[in-house]
């Protein structure tokens, strides 16, 4: 006997509008200004709601930025994860998850590094910054898979190997001597130090 499932009721409803339109108001202002020129009042007012109400979603513009980024980032993930399953070479492949990931980080290149700084030093308590935290540890679940298709690579060589390169791929976006690189200039760049970390 199947249970049908339960109505979502009124109070969720709005909860559940009222945080999609905050995600919109602060996705669209952080885009055109960047996180640092934008005021929580500002997305408030976007929102069309209180600040006090603001401040039950998130505590900090730096969870409403987890709160943007978080998205973007896994479905960067999934379209570099879908990219890896038809290349053959290991470091081509590798590669083809990172790039969606560097293309994301640099749509705002002041976001992607405040959120990168986010992630890392924020409360991983803190439902967003865990949620940033899940896609970190997917994107080296991912990068682990396909460093196994190397015979002479094994399973934790492969997890160690793959957090590596998350490392390196992570501090060469958040570098401020990287500010003015290309995305192709810094997809090479990582290339080339992932490229020690393979058997030849």
């Amino acid at each position: 006997m199947s249970v049908d499932p339960q109505p979502v009721g009124r109070r969720e409803r709005n909860k559940q509008q009222k945080l999609e339109r905050i995600t919109a108001a602060a996705s669209e202002l952080f885009a055109v200004h960047g996180v640092d020129e934008v005021t929580t009042q500002q997305i408030a007012d976007k929102a069309d709601i209180g600040t006090g109400t603001l401040f039950l979603y998130a505590k900090t513009k730096g969870e409403l930025l987890l709160l943007v980024q978080n998205a973007q980032y896994a479905r960067a993930l999934e379209q570099g994860r879908a990219q890896a399953e038809s290349v053959p070479d290991v470091l081509d492949a590798v590669l083809a998850i990172i790039r969606p990931i560097v293309e994301c980080n640099r749509t705002q290149i002041d976001n992607g590094r405040t959120y990168l700084r986010e992630m890392a030093f924020g409360d991983p308590q803190e439902p967003r910054h865990g949620e940033a935290l899940a896609i970190v540890a997917q994107a080296e679940a991912a990068i682990a898979a396909v460093l196994r298709r190397d015979r002479r690579i094994g399973e934790a060589d492969a997890a160690t190997m793959a957090h590596i390169v998350s490392a390196v791929m992570f501090l060469s976006m958040a570098v401020s001597m990287n500010v003015g690189l290309s995305v192709e200039e810094l997809v090479q760049d990582i290339r080339g130090q992932i490229e020690v970390l393979l058997p030849r």
